[in-house]
C-alpha cells in the first residue's frame, strides 16, 4: 500500500501537479499572452473568487506584472504567475509548488516550531546542520525571508503559511524572484545556530523528486535523516507510512487515542468500516476519554464525515465535556475543515492544538486552467463550502486550548498537545472566552468583564484569539445597535487594553463624539494624530478634530 498516493486533491495539486509540456524558454510576448489568458479566464469564469482582493487591485497587479515581464527570467515569470493566483488567498487556488520548484530545491526540510524555524531533516550529506535554528537565508533574517515569499504561497491564514509555506524557502527560484537572494543560484547559504554556536552552511539543489517528507516531516531513508530521535514514536506519528487512520488505548489509562490523517479511504479499510470498528470498540471497552487527532489531516472527501458525526452524537457517555478531545493543527485543511466544523457544531468536543490551515467557510474543489504557450497549469477553485453561517466565517478554527510544539519537544518525541488533553481539568476552565465575557456583560458584571478580559487577552491558552478585533467588533455592534453605554464601555476597554492600536483609539473617539463627550473625543483624536502621524486614519481624525474645536 502506498499511503503517499492517497493525499487530498488539494495536496496532489500542491505537491506534484505540473504540465509535462512546459517550455523552458518563451518569448516575452508568449509569457504576456499567457498572463492575459489567465486574466481573461478569471474574469470570465471565476469572478466569484474576488472576495479577499478586489478585481481592480488584482487587475492592477496583473498590469504591473505584464509590464515587468520583459525584464524577467523564465523562473521569475513562473513565480509571478504563482503570485497572481495566490492573491486570491484560498489554499486550493494555486499554481502548483512543482511549477516554481521545477529547477530544484535545497536538500533540507524546514519546520516552523514555536521557538523558531529549524532544520527538521536533511540529506545525510548535510546531517551536521539537522536540529539547527535557521537565522538567515542568504543575508536576510529568516522571518523577513518568510514575509518575502509569503506572496507566492496561497495563504489562507498563518497556520497555512507554517504548514505549506516553509518549503518555498528551499526553492532558489522563489528566493531570487522574491528578493531573498540577489541573483539566481543553485547554491544558497544559510546562517544557522546549533549548540550555542553560529555558523554558515551552503546547500546545493537537488531535483524536486529527491525530497523525502510527508505531513511536513522528514521520512528517514538511505538518503535522508530526521532530527527526531528514532528510538520511540509519539502517537501522532505512528503508522504514517502504512495507515491513514488507526486507534489504540493509551497504556495505563482508559483513554482511547485515534489518529485520522485523511478523509480519503485507506486501501485496506474504508472510512465507514473504520468508524464502525471504532464505535464497536468504544461500546465494548471501558473507554472513559476519547482523543481524536486530525492535526495531520489535509482533507479528502467530506461526504465521508457523516458516519463519524452520527456515531459520536449517539454516544453521550463519550460525547460530553471533558470526555471528548479533538486535536487540530496547521495541517488540518480542506475536507477536514468541514469535519472540524461539524465537530464544533454537533459535539461537545474540547478542541486542542493549533488553529486549522483553512478558513471556516472556503472555496475548495478546483478546475485546471492550462496556459496556452507555457503549458503551465493554474488550479482555480469553483466550489464554495459553507458549513457555518456568514457571521462565523473566520480565518480558521481556533482551539479552545492553544498548544504549539517547540523544537526540543519534537526532537525528543514529546507531545505537549496530547499532554494537555490528557491532563485537562474543569477547574477554572474558560473554553469560550468571548461567550463567557458576553455572559458577564449581560449580567451587568462590568468589573468582571474588565478583569477577566484583561486576563484572557494575556493568557497563552488563548493566544490565537484576536481579542482586539473581537472586543472592538462587539463594542461597535452594541453601540450601533442602540446600547450606547454598553458599547462605549467595551470600546473604552479595548483602547485601554491595546493603547498602541490606532483603530481602537479612533473607534473610541468616534463613539465619544457621537455621545457628545467632546473633550474626551478631542483628547483621543489628538492622541491618535500624535501617536502615528503617518497612519491612514490621521487625515479623517484631523478633519473631525477641527470640526469639534470649532464648536
Amino acid at each position: 500500500m502506498t499511503i503517499f498516493k492517497q493525499l487530498s486533491l488539494a495536496f496532489l495539486v500542491l505537491l506534484c501537479s505540473s504540465s509535462a509540456f512546459t517550455q523552458e524558454s518563451l518569448t516575452t510576448a508568449q509569457w504576456q499572452e499567457d498572463l492575459t489568458y489567465l486574466k481573461e479566464t478569471v474574469h470570465k469564469d471565476y469572478s466569484f473568487l474576488f472576495k479577499k482582493i478586489t478585481a481592480e487591485k488584482w487587475d492592477a497587479a496583473a498590469a504591473a506584472f505584464y509590464d515587468k515581464i520583459p525584464t524577467m527570467q523564465d523562473h521569475e515569470v513562473k513565480v509571478g504567475l504563482s503570485r497572481m493566483v495566490s492573491l486570491f488567498k484560498y489554499g486550493h487556488t494555486q499554481v502548483p509548488f512543482s511549477t516554481v520548484a521545477s529547477q530544484g530545491v535545497l536538500p533540507v526540510n524546514l519546520y516552523h516550531f514555536e521557538d523558531g524555524v529549524f532544520v527538521e531533516g536533511a540529506t545525510k550529506e548535510n546531517a551536521a546542520i539537522i536540529g539547527a535554528r535557521v537565522l538567515k537565508i542568504g543575508t536576510i533574517p529568516v522571518l523577513q525571508a518568510i514575509e518575502k515569499v509569503r506572496a507566492v504561497v496561497p495563504v489562507e491564514n498563518e497556520s497555512y503559511l507554517k504548514a505549506y509555506g516553509m518549503r518555498f524557502l528551499t526553492v532558489p527560484a522563489v528566493l531570487h524572484a522574491q528578493g531573498v537572494i540577489p541573483t539566481y543560484s543553485t547554491a544558497v547559504t544559510l546562517t544557522l545556530e546549533k549548540d550555542g554556536k553560529q555558523f554558515t552552511h551552503t546547500l546545493n539543489t537537488i531535483p524536486l523528486d529527491g525530497l523525502s517528507r510527508d505531513y511536513g516531516f522528514t521520512i528517514p531513508s538511505e538518503q535522508w535523516e530526521s532530527g527526531r530521535a528514532q528510538d520511540t514514536t509519539p502517537f501522532y506519528l505512528k503508522h504514517l507510512n502504512d495507515k491513514l487512520y488507526y486507534f489504540e488505548m493509551i497504556p495505563g489509562t482508559k483513554t482511547l487515542y485515534v489518529r485520522q490523517s485523511s478523509v480519503f479511504h485507506d486501501d485496506e479499510e474504508t472510512l465507514q468500516d473504520f468508524y464502525k470498528r471504532l464505535f464497536e470498540f468504544i461500546d465494548t471497552t471501558d473507554v472513559q476519554k476519547l482523543v481524536y487527532d486530525v492535526r495531520l489531516n489535509g482533507g479528502g472527501n467530506n461526504y465521508n464525515n457523516k458516519p463519524l458525526i452520527k456515531g459520536l452524537m449517539a454516544r453521550p457517555k463519550i460525547n460530553s465535556r471533558g470526555k471528548f478531545f479533538y486535536i487540530i493543527g496547521r495541517n488540518t485543511f480542506s475536507a477536514c475543515q468541514n469535519l472540524t466544523n461539524e465537530i464544533q457544531q454537533y459535539t461537545e468536543a474540547i478542541i486542542v492544538g493549533e488553529p486549522t490551515a483553512e478558513n471556516i467557510n472556503f472555496y475548495g474543489d478546483t478546475r485546471r486552467v492550462t496556459l496556452p504557450n507555457s503549458g503551465l497549469n493554474a488550479y482555480l477553485s469553483f466550489a464554495w463550502w459553507q458549513d457555518r453561517s456568514q457571521w462565523d466565517n473566520k480565518d480558521w478554527t481556533i482551539p479552545h486550548l492553544a498548544v504549539a510544539m517547540t523544537s526540543e519537544q519534537y526532537f525528543t518525541n514529546q507531545d505537549p498537545v496530547l499532554d494537555v488533553a490528557l491532563n485537562y481539568t474543569e477547574k477554572g476552565a474558560i473554553l469560550n472566552p468571548m461567550d463567557y465575557l458576553t455572559e458577564l456583560f449581560t449580567a451587568g458584571k462590568f468589573a468582571e468583564v474588565k478583569s477577566v478580559g484583561i486576563q484572557v487577552a494575556k493568557d497563552p491558552k488563548y493566544k490565537y484569539y484576536n481579542f482586539e478585533d473581537e472586543f472592538g467588533t462587539a463594542g461597535y455592534r452594541l453601540f450601533s445597535g442602540g446600547n450606547k453605554e454598553g458599547g462605549l464601555f467595551i470600546l473604552e476597554l479595548v483602547a485601554e487594553m491595546y493603547p498602541a492600536s490606532m483603530g481602537a483609539l479612533y473607534s473610541l473617539a468616534s463613539a465619544q463624539e457621537e455621545m457628545n463627550q467632546t473633550d474626551k473625543a478631542i483628547a483621543n483624536y489628538t492622541k491618535l494624530i500624535k501617536q502615528d502621524p503617518t497612519n491612514e486614519l490621521v487625515p479623517t481624525a484631523k478633519k473631525k478634530l477641527a470640526e469639534l474645536q470649532k464648536q
